[in-house]
């Protein structure tokens, strides 16, 4: 079984992360500092565990960390149309920046196909980068 308590140190390698994360959450005001005890150490319990743990899924799915912060300030009971909106609204941006993301291919891969179509004594990627116009061939 293990314990409720935890050291920052034990605390971080439980959560998957590193100490400095958790005391840059910590100065995000995402988490707690508990307050030392006679040895001088801090311990932190298992609800502080799943808060970072909460934490760190919410990142992976995109959310910037004030809307973390505010998800965390939610009543679990009536936050499905406050989590929602910001989900949808986080969707929409990732949409934009795989528009954003596929025009980036089109344009590499265009670079690349003239450079292999038609090489020759100039580099067609460095002439288009530096903005020359070539004239005739």
């Amino acid at each position: 079984m293990q314990s409720s308590e935890y050291t920052i140190g034990r605390l971080a390698q439980e959560a998957g992360v590193g100490v400095e994360t958790v005391r840059y959450y910590q100065r995000r005001r995402l988490l707690a500092v508990p307050t030392r005890r006679a040895g001088g150490f801090r311990y932190y319990d298992a609800q502080t565990l799943e808060r970072l743990r909460f934490i760190r899924r919410a990142q992976a799915i995109g959310l910037a960390l004030e809307d973390i912060r505010e998800l965390l300030g939610l009543d679990r009971k009536r936050a499905c149309g406050k989590t929602r909106a910001l989900a949808a609204q986080r969707l929409e941006l990732v949409e934009q920046k795989l528009k954003d993301l596929a025009a980036l291919r089109d344009a590499l891969a265009a670079l690349v196909h003239e450079c292999d179509e038609r090489g020759g004594p100039t580099c067609p990627i460095l002439t288009r980068l530096s903005g020359e116009i070539e004239t005739g061939s």
